[in-house]
């Protein structure tokens, strides 16, 4: 049975129109008009526990007002959303102390205490025993690679490091969903691989189901299966990564290197040159002629080493924002 259920779910905001200058403010004073925005469109889609499910989109497509829906932070305009049997809006206790949201832009630690103050004081407000808490904070931690850090003002941390505190935060009471909408904003290659090994093994070893929005395709793409491309508020695709892949992507990407040099204009019936060097040239070829051109190239050609791929990510979901791909 689906821990989160989503039907028909739509939000418009009402926003006033204002015409520039002295006249206009008089106007927007007296006889406001309002336009209508459809922020989230009728959208649908089940999530079973423990399923870590990316959600893409462009900037203003509607993620963040999809994951406050779902947390109950915004009333849905219309539509039905049910989380792990509660209505999110109604923000029961039950269900506030089942999920945590975390934005990567924004703060719950106290600037100028240590992290661990501000751990105790979430303990104390889930109503978490001492012992327990500290229990938590350790294990968290470890996993979190966070040492002295907790006991530093929070000014004093790199970015990285609030990052990991504001997580640890977010956990300590344990929740099975987390909404995470750009935990790894900012953060640098390594931090980064760190949050996704954290996110990872807490999914491993409490099945925490997750609901990840992020522009950084790497996090999707090594922690989600399954994505949800959402555009203009409104939900075009909800299925396996690898599908979207070959659904978006009729080509497929091979790199050749040859034992000597060649002709390239000679590859030119084989597929579109993406890039050429002396002795080494990148192409693609359309997946259904893939087996037989492979097979022509390894006969025609000396090739020392070849390597067949899928496009990368990033350019198959630039496509599909840009609306260049039906």
């Amino acid at each position: 049975m689906p821990v989160i259920r989503v039907k028909d779910l739509s939000k418009e905001y009402l926003v006033a129109d204002k015409q520039p200058g002295l006249i206009g403010t008089f106007r927007h004073f007296f006889s406001r008009e309002y336009t209508s925005i459809k922020a989230v469109e009728s959208i649908g889609f089940n999530i079973d526990r423990g399923e870590i499910v990316g959600f893409i989109g462009p900037n203003g497509a509607g993620k963040t007002t999809t994951l406050k829906m779902l947390c109950g932070l915004i009333h849905p305009t219309s539509g039905v959303v049910n989380v792990s049997g509660n209505i999110p809006s109604l923000r029961k206790y039950k269900f506030l102390k089942d999920i945590t949201l975390v934005m990567g832009q924004k703060q719950q630690l106290i600037w100028d205490l240590p992290p661990i103050d501000s751990l105790k004081v979430n303990a104390a407000v889930y109503g978490i025993p001492d012992k327990e808490a500290s229990y938590r904070i350790q294990e968290l931690a470890l996993m979190l690679d966070l040492k002295e850090e907790l006991n530093r003002p929070v000014r004093k941390l790199s970015l990285g490091q609030r990052m990991k505190a504001e997580l640890l935060a977010s956990l300590l009471h344990r929740p099975s969903i987390l909404f995470l909408d750009e935990p790894t904003l900012g953060l640098d290659v390594n931090s980064q691989l760190r949050v996704r090994d954290f996110l990872y093994n807490y999914n491993q070893k409490y099945q925490a189901t997750i609901i990840l929005t992020s522009h950084y395709m790497a996090d999707i793409t090594s922690l989600c299966k399954r994505i949800l491309v959402i555009d203009k508020g409104q939900l075009f695709y909800d299925g396996p990564l690898a599908k979207l892949t070959q659904q978006f992507s009729p080509s497929r990407l091979v790199r050749l290197e040859f034992n000597e040099q060649i002709n390239f204009s000679l590859l030119k019936h084989y597929g579109k040159i993406i890039k050429q060097d002396n002795y080494s040239v990148k192409l693609l070829i359309n997946r259904n002629d893939l087996p037989q051109k492979i097979n022509n190239l390894l006969n025609n050609f000396s090739i020392r080493d070849l390597e067949i791929a899928d496009p990368p990510i990033e350019e198959i979901i630039s496509k599909i924002y840009s609306n260049k791909i039906e």
